[in-house]
């Protein structure tokens, strides 16, 4: 699996958390896949990811990159630009 060098961060084991925290197959977890239109994430749904990403990667969010975590690709972006800010 490539890790990204600069933060630490593999896609592939960030697209298994969010597929477990979602209850959703790894398969149906594409890049672009949207949580909310296309796997029926809800509010409640939302927050769990963001608390897990928080919790596993040891960062916080803000409100407004909460509703940003839309993807697979938009976590992963937030969450290696929270990696990277860190001291």
């Amino acid at each position: 699996m490539p890790i990204d060098a600069v933060a630490g961060l593999d896609r592939e084991h960030l697209r298994h958390l969010l597929a477990e925290t979602i209850d959703a197959d790894v398969a149906d977890v594409g890049d672009d896949t949207d949580f909310v239109h296309t796997l029926g994430v809800d509010s409640l749904m939302a927050l769990e990811v963001v608390v897990v990403l928080e919790r596993t990667y040891g960062i916080k969010f803000t409100e407004a990159e909460m509703s940003t975590v839309r993807t697979l690709d938009s976590a992963y972006e937030t969450v290696r630009g929270k990696l990277v800010e860190r001291p």
